[in-house]
């Protein structure tokens, strides 16, 4: 008998890959096939075809983008702050290993130079193979790919930024430090003085007071901050936010008019000033 990951399950002849978010909840996805399934040094990588969502990249079980939505969550954590800038040239991606928000964000004449800092170089080679609806197989020469630790490049970097966007996964594992204070410090010092930082900032609905203690930690290191939303369908809740933070700019979308020529399908002039416009139970 085949021998699979733990959150593989053959049924009756049909292959399940089944999702445990925080022991609380399970998400199970039937599946067409197996495509990529290789362990690297950090974690198990897989890229499978589902009958729902398409192909997915699914790292130590957990869904992480998918053909049938993976664009809202690249287009929503690139887009915001590459808007609110205007005039970005140089921009720095964190993690991002699916390609999806430098594929994003090379989408501006203006940009000049995208440094893409992945610490797992196998999911970058896995989806620009297996996941090109997300990746379109990158090979814009603006992109540098850079296959070391994210904390440790940051460390390096000071007043060279534009933007900065954290595509970080879950805060467990090496990830965490990723969500801690003294990161979001380094980020700042990498910025330029009219720079603007993003990260994801998990579930409002199911992780409420760490979504609460990331907008606290921007707030307390930039000018203006505010947190904003998306609607995620695989992410557990389908719910999720942002957390954006600026050094001089102010956070506001009434006289931003977003590139002519921008390509997207989820985002667009109305997405941008609507996103910020919160459920109550969200203010901060």
């Amino acid at each position: 008998m085949k021998q699979y990951p733990e959150w593989i399950q053959e049924v009756n002849g049909e292959l399940w890959l089944t999702e445990n978010d925080r022991g609380n909840m399970q998400v199970s996805y039937r599946l067409k096939k197996i495509i990529f399934s290789k362990e690297s040094s950090i974690q198990h990588i897989m890229i499978v075809d589902s009958y729902d969502f398409g192909r997915m990249l699914v790292l130590d079980g957990v869904v992480q983008s998918t053909d049938r939505e993976g664009h809202i969550y690249n287009e929503m954590i690139t887009h915001v702050p590459l808007s609110l800038h205007q005039h970005a040239k140089k921009v720095l991606i964190i993690g991002g290993g699916d390609c999806g928000a430098a594929r994003e964000a090379v989408k501006y004449k203006h940009v000049t130079a995208v440094d893409m800092v992945e610490i797992d170089e196998m999911v970058v080679q896995a989806c620009k193979e297996h996941l090109p609806s997300v990746s379109g197989n990158l090979a814009d020469e603006r992109v540098q790919f850079h296959y070391r630790d994210g904390v440790q490049f940051i460390a390096e970097k000071r007043n060279e930024y534009d933007v900065i966007i954290i595509d970080s996964s879950d805060p467990v594992g090496p990830a965490i430090q990723l969500f801690e204070y003294g990161f979001y410090e380094q980020i700042k010092y990498a910025l330029k003085d009219d720079g603007i930082m993003v990260c994801q900032s998990q579930s409002p609905l199911f992780q409420q007071e760490l979504v609460k203690g990331i907008y606290e930690k921007i707030k307390d290191l930039f000018t203006h901050a505010a947190v904003y939303q998306a609607t995620v369908p695989t992410y557990p809740g389908g719910f999720w936010s942002f957390t954006i933070g600026t050094k001089t700019t102010p956070i506001t979308t009434e006289h931003i008019q977003i590139q002519d020529d921008l390509q997207t399908n989820y985002f667009n002039q109305n997405i941008l000033r609507s996103c910020f416009m919160l459920p109550e139970a969200m203010k901060l």
